[in-house]
C-alpha cells in the first residue's frame, strides 16, 4: 500500500489549526475527526491516528504496543484469529529456507552401479497463502572441456518427465534424476509414491515445484535424493552442473 505523506501532513495541520482556534476562542473543536483518503489504488478510512506505537526493548524486557487505535487487540474464535494493531505487523515466523549442503559429490562412479546422494531442504513460513520451492538445473551433468554429458533419466518404462515421477530401479537404465521424500510435513511435490520414483531435472530458466504448502509452518523438511547411473561407454571425466532452488512465500 502506498501512502501519500503530504496528505498526512495536511491532516496534522488541520488538527493543529483546530486546536489553536479552540484555544483562542475562535471556534470549537468537533467532537470527532475522521478522514477518508483515496486514490486509484486504495481507500483508507480512519477514525483516528495512532498516538503511540512501537516495539521497545531492553536487557530484560521486550514490549510491543499500540495506543490510540480503537480496535487494537487479539480477536479469536473457533474458526478465526485477527491480530489488530501495530504490534502484530511483524512476522511471528520469519520466512527461512536452508539447504543442508551446497556441494553434492558422487565420487567415482562405476558403470551400471547407481549412486545416490541426498540434501535436506528446510522451510519455515508465516505467509498467508503458504510458500513454494522450485528447482531447475543449468544444464545436464557435463564435462565442460569436452562437452560430454550424462543424459536425464527417462526411468524404467521411459515415462517419467520433468513434472511426472516414475519408477527407476533398473541398473540398465542410465541418466541423472532426483526424487523428494517428506521428513517433516507433507510438502513434496505429488507423485513421489516411494523412494523408487524419480524424475529428470528441467533446464533453467524454466523451473518446477518440488516443495509447497498452503499452510503456515516451522521447519518443514524434505530430503532430495539425487541419482546417477552411467553406461559402459560413458566417457570418463569430471561431470558438473548447478541445481537452482528458489523459495518464495505466497501472499
Amino acid at each position: 500500500m502506498i501512502y501519500d505523506l503530504r496528505k498526512f501532513k495536511f491532516i496534522f495541520l488541520l488538527l493543529f489549526l483546530s486546536l489553536i482556534s479552540y484555544l483562542l476562542g475562535l471556534k470549537s473543536v468537533p467532537s470527532a475527526i475522521a478522514q477518508t483518503m483515496t486514490n486509484a489504488f486504495y481507500i483508507l478510512q480512519m477514525g483516528n491516528l495512532n498516538s503511540i506505537a512501537g516495539k521497545p526493548t531492553g536487557q530484560t524486557y521486550k514490549v510491543s504496543f499500540t495506543v490510540g487505535q480503537t480496535g487494537a487487540n487479539l480477536f479469536s474464535g473457533p474458526n478465526y484469529k485477527v491480530r489488530a494493531g501495530f504490534q502484530y505487523i511483524y512476522s511471528i515466523i520469519p520466512f527461512r529456507f536452508s539447504i543442508s549442503s551446497v556441494l553434492v559429490d558422487f565420487g567415482i562412479i562405476t558403470p551400471g552401479t547407481p549412486v545416490i546422494r541426498s540434501q535436506l531442504l528446510t522451510v519455515s513460513n508465516n505467509s498467508a497463502y503458504g510458500y513454494q520451492v522450485t528447482v531447475s538445473q543449468n544444464h545436464n551433468l557435463r564435462v565442460n572441456a569436452s562437452g560430454n554429458e550424462i543424459p536425464p533419466t527417462t526411468c524404467d518404462a521411459g515415462t517419467c518427465t520433468t513434472t511426472t515421477p516414475a519408477v527407476w530401479t533398473s541398473s540398465l537404465v542410465y541418466g541423472f534424476g532426483y526424487n523428494c521424500q517428506n521428513v517433516s510435513g507433507t510438502d513434496c511435490a505429488a507423485g513421489y509414491t516411494d523412494t523408487t520414483y524419480y524424475r529428470p531435472f528441467i533446464a533453467s530458466p524454466s523451473a518446477v515445484s518440488i516443495m509447497s504448502s498452503v499452510n503456515v509452518g516451522r521447519n518443514r523438511k524434505a530430503n532430495v535424493n539425487y541419482k546417477v547411473n552411467i553406461a559402459q561407454l560413458q566417457a570418463a571425466g569430471l561431470y558438473t552442473n548447478i541445481i537452482n532452488y528458489i523459495a518464495t512465500p505466497t501472499f
